[in-house]
């Protein structure tokens, strides 16, 4: 950002200004690929693995930021897997390639893509990472120099999504047919160019040991972290993609009667904006059902900056979800979070609590935005519910964790619940006692109160200063015996 770009910040957004000096200055590069000690790992020492961080640069610069802050070697590894499933992708979205053409490359791409020198020119000079492929013999090459467990991952799940991609592009150079039709169909799509990354990196993270062995085999809750993320890029991009005549909304969803669209091009005419928005709804509500797992899944991350590679998406799809929700600019043009709330964010984004706070958050904002109008109204009630749910039940919100151990919220309803509880458990104590007094019974030994740090501090300190006071006291005695002889 320009200096004029701060001030106007400064003067317009004075908290997006604080936030994102605190980011700048605070949130510490966790590693720099580029130096000398992080050659072994980053391969910055050769010139084909620096070019493939050039074009992870290029295509996705955010999310790049991520992939540097990996340890180890899984930073080098997921880079050369985001470029072997970009440079399928370039070719699948490619609409200049004709389909005899476009199959057999698509089917076969799992090979082409460990052989030596494979690479591919004819894109069309429009296509935004052509360039890729003009050059991808350098990212056969360092795929070709992976250990053989990171590089089985990723050709397996090459070989899974090429299929699928060639299927889908096969079906609309065919039949003619633009659209998805049912939510079945959608979600078999986003599963083949999202889900199957998911479960790629499960697969990866495994082979790191840097996770569990088991995480590989988490298919279900690595599945729905792809869709939630593929989902929401799919209903932020609306009107990118209806302007390309790409359309992977189902008609399941825009397509009911109350909404009364034939096609999906008509929901960017201002007179059908509250119905276009009615449709936009039903896209969210679908996309949330991955919330839980998405949120189940990071539960079970322990590396931090694995953690770190999956929350920090995880958290800005939701916030792109709220951005999105009954917000007809969507309509118009692409639309993004801004640049204060993604630092925030990423500064947030560090434990599952704190990612689960941010999802009830945003689920909050979208529950206030609702409409009793809208015929997703009562879906979106209970998917943002079920969020909170999931907070309440693996990180209850009464209980506060700090330096002095557990306390609890005392404004809080379920507070007085508790206090209740140890009232009534302090005075069956105290009648148990009585009852054995009276009955000639040794009185239970009362169970010890909990101590905490501070006490704990206080009688050492009272130690230390007793041991020093008699210190002191001898040394004088000792002196005034010495001097009085």
């Amino acid at each position: 950002m320009s200096i004029t770009n701060w001030l106007v910040l400064l003067l317009t957004h004075p908290n997006e200004f604080r936030t994102l000096v605190q980011f700048y200055f605070y949130h510490e590069q966790k590693r720099d690929i580029t130096s000398i000690k992080e050659h072994p790992t980053s391969g910055w020492d050769r010139e084909s693995m620096r070019r493939c961080w050039a074009f992870l640069d290029q295509t996705s610069r955010s999310f790049s930021a991520v992939i540097k802050e990996l340890d180890g070697d899984l930073a080098r590894t997921i880079c050369i897997f985001y470029l072997v499933l970009r440079g399928l992708d370039t070719i699948e979205d490619d609409m200049t390639i004709p389909d005899d053409i476009k199959q057999p490359i698509l089917r076969s791409f799992h090979k082409h893509t460990v052989t030596p020198g494979w690479k591919y020119d004819g894109c069309g000079p429009n296509e935004k990472d052509r360039q890729l492929l003009v050059e991808y013999d350098v990212v056969v090459e360092e795929l070709n120099r992976l250990d053989p467990s990171y590089r089985d991952v990723i050709v397996d799940i090459t070989e899974k999504m090429e299929t699928g991609m060639a299927d889908y592009a096969h079906k609309a150079a065919t039949t003619g047919s633009i659209y998805l039709d049912t939510i079945a169909e959608y979600d078999l799509y986003c599963h083949y160019v999202a889900g199957l990354v998911g479960e790629g990196l499960s697969g990866i993270f495994s082979a790191s040991r840097k996770e569990a062995p088991w995480i590989k085999d988490q298919l279900e809750l690595s599945n729905s972290m792809g869709l939630l993320l593929q989902k929401t890029n799919i209903i932020r991009d609306y009107r990118e993609d209806a302007d390309e005549q790409r359309y992977f909304w189902p008609r399941e969803i825009w397509g009911r009667k109350e909404y009364g669209f034939s096609e999906m091009r008509d929901m960017y005419a201002p007179h059908a904006r509250e119905r276009a928005m009615w449709a936009q709804s039903g896209m969210i509500v679908d996309a949330l059902r991955h919330t839980v797992d998405a949120l189940d899944y990071l539960r079970l991350i322990k590396n931090q900056s694995v953690f770190n590679f999956c929350a920090i998406p995880a958290s800005m799809a939701m916030a792109t979800l709220e951005l999105c929700f009954m917000n007809p600019v969507m309509f118009d043009r692409n639309i993004k979070i801004r640049k204060a709330e993604a630092a925030r964010l990423i500064m947030r984004s560090t434990n599952p609590r704190e990612v689960a706070l941010v999802f009830v958050e945003y689920a909050r904002k979208i529950h206030a935005k609702a409409v009793t109008t809208d015929p997703n109204f009562l879906r979106i009630s209970v998917a943002c519910g079920k969020i909170e749910q999931w907070l309440e039940q693996n990180y209850p919100t009464h209980v506060i964790l700090d330096t002095n151990g557990v306390s609890f919220n005392e404004e809080d309803p379920r507070t007085r619940i508790i206090r209740k509880e140890q009232e009534l458990d302090l005075e069956v104590a105290k009648k148990k006692r009585l009852e054995d007094i009276r009955a000639g019974r040794s009185p239970a030994k009362p169970p010890p109160s909990e101590i905490s740090k501070f006490e704990v501090m206080l009688y050492v300190g009272g130690v230390l200063a007793l041991i020093l006071g008699l210190g002191v006291t001898i040394v004088y005695l000792v002196f005034k015996l010495v001097g009085d002889d």
